[in-house]
């Protein structure tokens, strides 16, 4: 697939997939149902987003969502914030779960650097979780309590989470790779009273012993009254205190798991932004809300069901955790991996993925991005036999990412680079089974989601770069922020820039077929004399070559200062950065995207600054070289490789003189 650019087709489905799959199966069981027409997703997603109550009741009852009582309303009105869905409706998420179990095939496979394979059954699975539900009960831990996690990606934080969602407490987990003033400045805002911990967990082959975390939590967070502790890494270092009991001291006789119903817009959990440039928001969403947008995204626009497995590379920190757990709400066998995606070697989830029959594989851009850069080739001793997709997301899929895909992985596959965000726990753009692979392309807008490209007057526009919005309400929509006196965190999030209109903070473009390009963060765009880039654009040409592995672009344009656009580059080993590779570099960007943004300078580092979930630090470290305090323009505990901020705090000096 060389010489391939964007818009190139890679892939399209037979007749065979296109009349199998989910997406068709439902169009044609709404046009049976509704007396309807839809002969296309485009006029599907179409009908979605102009009659959204009627689409939204359509999933309800294709899915067959189950409710203790019946709903009044689909929808009390289309506002945004403060949307009502399915008022008078009672509804609980791990009942959808447990409805689904079987003893043919098990509820999650477990891989981790230190366990090569663990099968928990659904059996099991619904036991422990009865089990724990009984011991939270025995606490005094009720429904609308808060209960947290500083659990990585295993069985016992799935099991600790369907506890809570059976009856009605409030959720909310963070990884252990977390710092530990990060985890503090989450937990703090939303006063838990149960703490789920590990002693520690394993990393690229290193133990990382948390025990002295876990005591400082218990120190920091004065609303705690219990610890339950897995010794996931055997830690030598105890917690001796009343306060503290070991998870298999909780297992005691099971009992029958029951499950407390709870209105529609009941929290379900607490998920948290990112928080490199100020305290995480609290983003609280609902049982019912998620329910519906992840049967929707599972079973509808996915099409997983009972033979799948289904499997998203990610840790606890990242909401993918939360929608992989949508695959128990389809039935499907949920795969769960605990550590680096390169130890020890850049093929472990491809050669796990062939093992265990993954069917729907979720990963990151930058994790693709990485295996094409350093050479890996899946297909070479794997067949793939089972594998029907490969998911991406976090960041945009460059052209020669969708290649590479197809190239050394699998050929005859549906590949989905979808974008969406932790505030909705759900995409807002993504993949279509029954239609063709463009590369760089994402193929569709989600269904019942009303997504436009806005120009700066408020107008929407095809074929323009414009910020992406939400014209209408979705049901997974944050109800609050935790916390928010007046919502005003809330709508200055979401709806400053377009009252009523939510804006997402991302430059896309729309086509006349549905299609769209991610091109970047509108917060981070570059603004050369008054014309305006997504930093997407730039990095698809730099890492496109083959001596660089990463990228990142930071404008420093401000005012009263001269522009001055920085390049920082991750270099393949053994490559140096000499004038000719510099020279190469301004050529491509000259010729590919425009000679006005061609870098003032280029430099090389080790690393470039990243989330948790892998996105750059852009805004931050633009900040951060325009000479603001670094205290207060990131949380070091907030970022996943936190020294390498260094760099650019030493080199921010010498920058501001040269602007």
């Amino acid at each position: 697939m060389k010489g391939i650019t964007e818009g190139t087709l890679l892939w399209e489905p037979s007749k065979q997939q296109i009349d199998n799959s989910s997406i068709t199966h439902f169009r044609k069981w709404l046009n049976d149902e509704k007396g309807l027409a839809i002969e296309n997703p485009n006029e599907l997603w179409k009908w979605s987003v102009e009659e959204l109550e009627l689409f939204w009741e359509s999933i309800w009852k294709y899915c067959n969502v189950k409710s203790h009582t019946n709903y009044q309303q689909v929808l009390e009105a289309r506002t945004m914030p403060g949307a009502k869905w399915f008022t008078g409706a009672t509804v609980n998420y791990a009942e959808h779960v447990f409805r689904n179990s079987r003893e043919d095939r098990p509820a999650l496979i477990f891989k981790s650097e230190t366990v090569s394979n663990r099968e928990v059954s659904w059996q099991e699975l619904q036991e422990k979780t009865s089990i724990v539900r009984q011991y939270l009960i025995s606490l005094g831990v009720k429904k609308g309590d808060r209960v947290v996690a500083y659990m990585p990606n295993i069985p016992e934080t799935v099991i600790a989470f369907l506890a809570c969602a059976s009856m009605g407490v409030i959720w909310s987990v963070c990884s252990p790779d977390f710092g530990t003033g990060s985890v503090i400045d989450r937990f703090k805002q939303i006063e838990p009273t149960v703490l789920f911990a590990v002693d520690g967990y394993s990393y690229n082959g290193k133990i990382h012993d948390k025990m002295q975390s876990v005591e400082d939590l218990q120190a920091e967070l004065p609303t705690l009254t219990k610890t339950i502790l897995f010794p996931y890494v055997q830690s030598e270092n105890k917690i001796l205190n009343d306060r503290t009991i070991y998870w298999d001291e909780m297992l005691k006789e099971n009992v029958e798991l029951k499950f407390d119903a709870v209105p529609f817009d009941h929290p379900l959990w607490i998920l948290f932004s990112s928080g490199t440039t100020g305290l995480p928001k609290p983003i609280v969403q609902g049982q019912g809300g998620i329910i519906l947008e992840h049967l929707k995204t599972i079973t509808v626009e996915q099409g997983i069901d009972q033979d799948d497995v289904f499997f998203w590379f990610t840790t606890t920190g990242w909401m993918m955790w939360n929608l992989l757990m949508a695959g128990l709400l389809a039935g499907g066998t949920v795969v769960l991996y605990d550590g680096s995606p390169a130890y020890p070697n850049m093929n472990v989830l491809w050669d796990y993925a062939d093992e265990v029959g993954i069917t729907f594989f979720g990963t990151s851009a930058a994790f693709l991005n990485i295996c094409m850069k350093t050479g890996v080739k899946p297909n070479e001793k794997n067949d793939f036999s089972k594998l029907k997709a490969v998911y991406s997301t976090g960041s945009p899929l460059s052209v020669e990412g969708f290649s590479w895909v197809y190239e050394n992985v699998k050929k005859d596959m549906w590949l989905v680079s979808a974008s969406g965000g932790t505030d909705i726990c759900a995409a807002f753009v993504g993949g279509c089974p029954v239609l063709p692979v463009y590369a760089g392309e994402i193929q569709s807008r989600a269904l019942g989601a009303n997504v436009q490209a806005f120009n700066d007057e408020g107008q929407s526009v095809l074929n323009e770069v414009g910020e992406l919005v939400i014209t209408d309400p979705m049901p997974s929509m944050p109800l609050y922020f935790w916390g928010d006196e007046n919502h005003q965190r809330y709508l200055e999030s979401y709806f400053e820039m377009f009252p009523g209109i939510w804006r997402h903070g991302d430059w896309i473009t729309i086509d006349e077929k549905g299609s769209s390009v991610i091109f970047g963060r509108s917060d981070s765009t570059i603004n050369r004399q008054g014309v305006r880039l997504g930093t997407s654009e730039i990095y698809r040409v730099v890492e496109s070559l083959d001596e660089v592995i990463e990228s990142l672009v930071v404008d420093l344009e401000y005012l009263g200062r001269n522009s001055f656009l920085a390049l920082f580059i991750v270099l393949k080993p053994n490559v140096t950065l000499d004038d000719h590779l510099k020279e190469k570099m301004k050529a491509e960007i000259k010729q590919k995207v425009s000679p006005r943004f061609v870098p003032n300078e280029i430099f090389e580092v080790k690393e470039v600054p990243k989330t948790f979930s892998g996105k750059k630090l852009e805004v931050p470290i633009r900040k951060i070289l325009l000479g603001q305090p670094v205290e207060k323009v990131v949380n070091r505990g907030s970022v996943a490789n936190p020294d390498s901020i260094n760099y650019f705090i030493g080199l921010s000096k010498e920058i501001s003189q040269d602007i």
